[in-house]
């Protein structure tokens, strides 16, 4: 009988919860339309603005300010953009700032002009740089700039917790304008918009247990908004076009009230981290892992085999049943060098060596020392074929 198979690449996408899948299944059988004003579009309605307000609490906002949209991708090209309001009046913004640790949908840029776009540099383990942070704004502000800077809650690749409410304080003093991808923080670490100083966070169903192609972006309470990216009807109360999927969102609003639960649970997932990270240095002494100077996500580890490529190794563990990355899994299917990895002043031959693995909280130990037999097999293998340095 074959192995089960391992997925450790939560991060990619956390297995739907069984909450939200019996949600997402009993609406699909449900007829209305959330714009309709029969009794059918009036549930339908209902259904939404619940899981609007499971959101906003996950984020600790208020629900008015939650837009459903397709995704984090979707949610950070929509408020990435210079043409903002205040209050319903014209807020023009001049320049972006983004770390160099971004997610392609916010590195990217958005709808601001690629001049207008600019890089925040991180240090050795993937921290944004605060003093470059500061100079730079300051510089702004000193020609009558606005800016918008986007740094996000926790990294994808390496899970370092970049010190958001930081770069929000600066940006206040500066008068500068603060977007947060959280898609990977929400339901690991607490979110509490108000407190951290953020303008607007995109957030993303599939990374805590709901179904793909769903995402919000939520506002905070300062009254500052932006232009729809998707324009027609008047849906989402004019923020974002298009008929609502209202049974995976009502499947996003169960995993976002799930995952707020579950938070407390998510601390205990750094133990058994931990105990990836020591099975992978006993069958690779070489082992390198990044960023194990920063505060990091409880359930990320990034790691690199000197002399195994990515690619291969992926290719490998795959083969012996257990599913983890190189990097972000937004690269149309391709294994490709770490950007992340890069910014950080990683050495070439070790970014493209670059591994992630990524658990959930129902990881279980067996699951755990299931893989240490597996990296013990295919490490051993690759040495065997290539003549590598792991153990």
């Amino acid at each position: 009988m074959a192995e089960a198979r391992l997925y450790f690449d939560w991060n990619a996408g956390a297995p739907m919860r069984k909450a939200a899948r019996t949600r997402l299944v009993e609406l699909l059988d449900r007829p209305g339309n959330g714009s309709s004003v029969h009794a059918e579009g009036r549930a339908a309605r209902a259904v939404l603005e619940g899981a609007r307000r499971s959101v906003a609490r996950l984020c600790g906002a208020e629900a008015k300010g939650v837009t459903f949209c397709s995704g984090g991708t979707e949610g950070a090209n929509t408020v990435l953009t210079p043409d903002w309001t205040l209050f319903g009046k014209p807020y023009r913004l001049d320049r972006l700032l983004v770390s160099a640790v971004e997610h392609p949908a916010v590195a990217r840029g958005g709808r601001f002009p690629a001049e207008r776009v600019e890089v925040v540099p991180v240090d050795g383990d993937g921290v944004v740089d605060l003093a470059f942070l500061e100079r730079r704004l300051a510089e702004l502000a000193a020609v009558g700039e606005r800016a918008l800077v986007s740094v996000m809650m926790a990294n994808n690749e390496t899970g370092v917790v970049e010190p958001v409410a930081d770069v929000a304080r600066l940006a206040r003093v500066h008068g500068a304008l603060v977007h947060s991808d959280v898609v990977q923080a929400a339901g690991k670490v607490p979110i509490d918009m108000e407190a951290l100083g953020l303008d607007v966070v995109t957030l993303s169903a599939h990374k805590l247990g709901g179904g793909q192609g769903v995402g919000a972006i939520v506002r905070g309470r300062n009254g500052f908004a932006f232009p729809p990216l998707v324009t027609g009807g008047g849906q989402e109360s004019w923020a974002r076009a298009g008929t609502e999927n209202v049974a995976a969102i009502a499947a996003f609003g169960v995993a976002a009230d799930a995952a707020l639960a579950d938070l407390p649970a998510m601390a205990e997932v750094a133990a058994r981290r931990d105990r990836i990270a020591a099975m992978i240095r006993d069958v690779a002494p070489d082992a390198v892992m990044f960023a194990e100077g920063a505060p990091r996500l409880s359930n990320t580890l990034c790691f690199a085999v000197p002399g195994v490529a990515a690619e291969t190794a992926v290719i490998a563990f795959d083969l012996a049943g257990v599913a983890l990355s190189s990097g972000s899994a937004c690269s149309s299917g391709k294994v490709t060098a770490s950007p992340v990895l890069t910014a950080m002043g990683i050495e070439p031959m070790l970014v493209k060596s670059g591994l992630r693995v990524s658990i959930g909280a129902e990881t279980s130990d067996e699951e755990i020392d299931a893989f240490g037999l597996r990296a013990r097999n295919v490490f051993a293998a690759m040495k065997k074929q290539h003549g590598t340095t792991a153990a």
